[in-house]
């Protein structure tokens, strides 16, 4: 009886202290004790169970800003396309080091199984790799990257396909058109000599009739240092090709005068703008920015074809004619004149409101509407900043226009949906032309979301984030905010993703925002705040409840979820 009765005693002494511990584990507190359990409920681990903690997501949930329009996705398909790719080799971890450093030229292409873009992209592939290993020494290799990511990783692979080319173990990203022929052209101009000579009429007739772009370089010697010159400059560019010669007769098809001084130099291209000589130092530097200022059209239609040269160009601001096809007639030629008074220093471009495939989607993102021309100054794809040409379009207004653009005289304009009437909820809303007087108040501490309507994982976090506001809406000196990144900008709200949580610590304001790196949580997001606020804040824990209130309330917060409706539970 009495060892009973011990038993007994010692089970329940046990159960005492299993549950004190469990009491203990629970505690949630933020380092400097105070206790969190109230922040926490049901609805903190439901809302937040499918988003991951803090990533910014750039998959299907990003948004297709101006500068993806020369890379669309091609829709994933089940019917697979049997492709004869033999002369393209596997790679592996195991062999990936053995392949590169055996081999000077090697071209690369990590794919997934199941990409749409991979999937077109295979046949040319594979037609390249037979090519060029009939002539050359340059080796074709694939890396499936869903099984080899140790490797992806190494690489940075960011997407899918990503190709690169290594030289003697050194590698470059491969960024042209997906084609056999683009690729081969590509390949070759980086392992073949550079440039070829031009010792005849006849071949000369052929390059101009057969090619869209050409440079010639009249030399004085087919062998030396002004050569040495241009094939450095060639390799330099993969978009023309370099010629030179001896020949006077061969210059003067080029339009050059062939009693010129020697080195001497031409471009000459199938456009408004046919001929251009070069008259500067004769270096491989000089040349090349000499051909990437003028390789170009005067005016570049934008194209998913021609957005890649666009995008790529080391030129990054843009002055932007938009206009249906109808009213280009009447503003192309006058905004052409122009852009040859800003060769080399900005890109015009005309985008064609009325194409829906290509010129309706940047007409969007640009927040222009209706069909009378407009035009924008653009800064590039790293900069939202954007200047609206306003009053009548002369050849005289644009150039004032585009030297003002240049010079930085203009005030930029951002998208902005209008100035709520009512502000008055716990998450206060941002669009562009309050965000100077809500965010960057410096009398306060602002936490910004950053989202879109479209966003899932936008959707995932916005019962957590509202939650977090009514817990905190009586701090006076903590904002807690939001703004739609589809429909407004601001220079210092920047989203690399969405959602996308920036902190602006009070008083601080001139310096970049603090990402909120951090669990999607109540607890976690309120932890931040305590720690990175500048005004010093504590949040007063609710009346204490008795054990069979908070039983109470917790059954009706299960039977609530039962319900679909997340209920507080303070």
């Amino acid at each position: 009886m009495r060892s009973q009765l011990f038993l007994l005693l010692s089970l329940s002494l046990s159960s005492l202290l299993l549950f004190s511990l469990t009491t203990i584990s629970t505690t949630v507190d933020d380092g400097d004790g105070e206790d969190l359990r109230f922040l926490q409920s049901l609805s903190d681990d439901i809302t937040t169970s499918n988003s991951p903690s803090h990533h910014h997501f750039s998959d299907d949930d990003q948004v297709d800003d101006y500068d993806d329009f020369d890379d669309p996705e091609v829709p994933y398909n089940d019917d697979v396309i049997k492709v004869n790719d033999e002369d393209v080799v596997v790679l592996v971890e195991r062999n990936f080091t053995d392949v590169i450093e055996e081999n000077r030229y090697v071209m690369v292409e990590f794919y997934a199984p199941w990409c749409g873009n991979c999937r077109e992209l295979a046949p040319e592939y594979a037609a390249a790799a037979t090519e060029l290993k009939k002539e050359s020494d340059v080796v074709v290799a694939k890396v499936d990257a869903t099984l080899e990511r140790e490797l992806s990783g190494e690489y940075r692979v960011q997407g899918f396909p990503t190709l690169l080319f290594f030289v003697d173990g050194e590698h470059q990203p491969y960024n042209g058109r997906r084609t056999k022929e683009a690729i081969i052209y590509w390949v070759r101009k980086k392992t073949g000599p550079g440039i070829r000579n031009i010792t005849t009429i006849e071949e000369a007739e052929y390059v101009l009739t057969s090619e869209s772009k050409v440079v010639l370089g009249y030399l004085d010697s087919l062998v030396g240092p002004e050569t040495e010159e241009l094939i450095a400059a060639s390799k330099l560019d993969d978009d023309v090709n370099f010629y030179q010669s001896l020949n006077p007769d061969v210059a003067r098809l080029f339009h050059m005068d062939s009693d010129v001084k020697r080195p001497a130099l031409v471009m000459l291209k199938r456009e408004a703008e046919k001929v251009t000589h070069y008259d500067g130092k004769f270096t491989r530097s000089a040349i090349s920015k000499f051909v990437t200022a003028n390789k170009l059209p005067l005016v570049i239609t934008f194209t998913r074809e021609s957005g890649s040269s666009i995008f790529e160009s080391p030129i990054k601001k843009q002055v932007m004619l938009f206009s249906t096809s109808k009213e280009s007639e009447k503003v192309l030629l006058g905004f052409q004149e122009a852009a040859k008074h800003f060769k080399g220093k900005l890109l015009f471009v005309h985008i064609q409101v009325d194409n829906k495939e290509d010129g309706r989607p940047v007409a969007e993102y640009f927040g222009v509407s209706g069909n009378a021309p407009k035009v924008i100054g653009y800064l590039g794809n790293d900069d939202s900043r954007k200047y609206i040409f306003e009053g009548e379009l002369t050849l005289e207004k644009i150039k004032e226009f585009a030297e003002d653009f240049l010079a930085e005289r203009l005030k930029p304009i951002y998208k902005s949906d209008p100035i709520p009437e009512s502000n008055d909820e716990d998450v206060k809303i941002v669009v562009g032309n309050n965000f100077d007087d809500i965010v960057l108040d410096e009398s306060k501490d602002v936490l910004l979301e950053i989202y879109t309507p479209w966003c899932s994982h936008c959707r995932d976090l916005e019962p957590t984030y509202n939650k977090l506001a009514k817990h905190l809406h009586g701090i006076e000196s903590l904002v807690i905010a939001k703004m739609d990144g589809s429909t407004n900008e601001h220079p210092r709200a920047k989203a690399d993703g969405f959602p996308t949580l920036l902190f602006f610590p009070a008083g601080n304001k001139t310096s970049d925002p603090i990402v909120v790196e951090t669990d999607r949580t109540v607890v976690a997001l309120y932890k931040f705040l305590r720690r990175r606020a500048s005004i010093p804040f504590k949040l007063q824990k609710p009346a204490a409840t008795t054990d069979s209130e908070s039983s109470d309330v917790n059954e009706k917060v299960i039977s609530d979820t039962n319900n679909n409706e997340y209920k507080d539970d303070l």
